[in-house]
């Protein structure tokens, strides 16, 4: 186990630049995970770690020696790439066994090595495919044995770059439970790359949003969920997107859209009247309590349903309230459908209140509150 320090760690290709400044300190068994979308740096500061590219600036440290100009052989890391890496002429065994017979793992025996491997393939479910080839597995055995290879050398750290992203819904799921106690299990240091926000919340001890090379945010899943730190870490967290509105402060509260709607200032947040903002309401946390007469005004959100779709046990709403149109999570309960009109409330701490839209076009605005200010990128470094 080790701990990994990525100090002002900048690397461009060309003119583009992929990492920028990234500073990053992850702890000696963490499960840490890099989210972002493509083209945010995130398998770039993975090769940074594993010595496949050479930084531009800034250092490295793993377990707390600085291996920044040091060769990927020496670095006792194991990564996991995002295309399998498999040795087609190969059979399953013989792929596993591989890393035990070279490099600084050479020192294991025949036994050893096949010990190793069967706890291993064990763990992940793989001990009945050892005398295949990887043309005669799906794509979730590949998987499975591209993480077994990965797993079968114990190193300081392992780093996992996109490894569920050919797998279907359903693998994904049962792959992520598998993860989670793997990384239980070794207590190893991990860092995991992608850009799916449910595999981020569900495995990560923390942590890390980037965008174009940049840190945004970093935290654990609850408070990178809770307390976004901009538009961008909001909109990266969530299907249904989280709805972004425009509002101005009118005592104490704010109103919303047109003006017709509003809801509370967060007591965490210190606004004055007149002031400009952006409020972010997740779908999920906007609860539909009755459907209602369109006399009924009682409720804080009161509109109409103008499209419902079933996804599974919940319906995705879209509500027209006011002119502005919300995307609503609701449980499939009987009765709201299209046309229904549907009363609606949501807690203050569910109220995200970010600073306006500048006018930038990048979309991404700083969270206003003035709590919780350890998840964001000026306390990170």
């Amino acid at each position: 186990m080790a701990t990994v320090s990525l100090a002002n760690v900048r690397k461009t290709y060309g003119k583009v630049t992929a990492v920028d400044d990234l500073t990053v300190d992850i702890a000696d068994g963490e499960f840490f995970v890099i989210l972002g979308p493509s083209g945010a740096g995130k398998t770039t500061t993975l090769k940074s770690i594993a010595g496949l590219v050479d930084i531009d600036g800034g250092s490295v440290h793993i377990g707390g020696v600085d291996v920044t100009r040091v060769e990927p052989y020496h670095r006792n890391v194991a990564m996991a790439f995002e295309s399998y890496a498999l040795y087609p002429q190969k059979s399953v065994s013989e792929n596993l066994a591989s890393p035990l017979k070279s490099g600084r793992t050479g020192k294991y025996t025949e036994a050893q090595r096949t010990e190793r491997i069967g706890q291993v393939t064990t763990t992940l479910g793989i001990n009945h495919l050892l005398n295949r080839f990887p043309r005669e597995l799906s794509n979730g055995q590949r998987q499975r044995v591209a993480l077994g290879r990965v797993l079968v050398r114990p190193a300081d750290v392992y780093l996992l770059d996109e490894p569920l992203s050919h797998l279907d819904a359903k693998l994904r799921a049962a792959m992520r439970a598998e993860l989670k106690q793997l990384g239980a299990m070794s207590n190893t240091t991990t860092v995991y790359v992608t850009h799916d926000y449910q595999e981020a919340l569900a495995l990560g001890d923390r942590i890390a949003v980037l965008r174009n090379g940049s840190l945004v945010q970093i935290g654990t899943p609850e408070q990178i969920w809770r307390r976004p730190a901009d538009t961008f870490v909001a909109r990266a967290l969530g299907q249904p997107e989280i709805n972004i509105l425009d509002g101005v402060v009118d005592d104490g509260r704010i109103r919303l859209g047109d003006g017709s709607f509003d809801v509370p200032v967060p007591a965490a947040v210190t606004l004055d009247r007149g002031d400009r903002v952006r409020v972010g309401l997740r779908p999920s946390d906007i609860e539909v309590i009755n459907v209602v007469d369109d006399s009924d005004s009682r409720t804080q959100l009161h509109g109409r349903v103008k499209l419902a779709e079933r996804l599974g046990r919940n319906i995705e709403l879209t509500v027209d309230v006011g002119g502005t149109q919300l995307i609503v999570l609701a449980s499939g309960r009987e009765g709201v459908g299209e046309g229904a009109t549907v009363a609606m409330t949501v807690a203050e701490s569910d109220i995200h209140v970010f600073a306006p839209d500048h006018g930038d076009g990048a979309g991404h605005t700083e969270s206003l509150r003035t709590d919780d200010r350890d998840t964001t990128l000026e306390a990170a470094q």
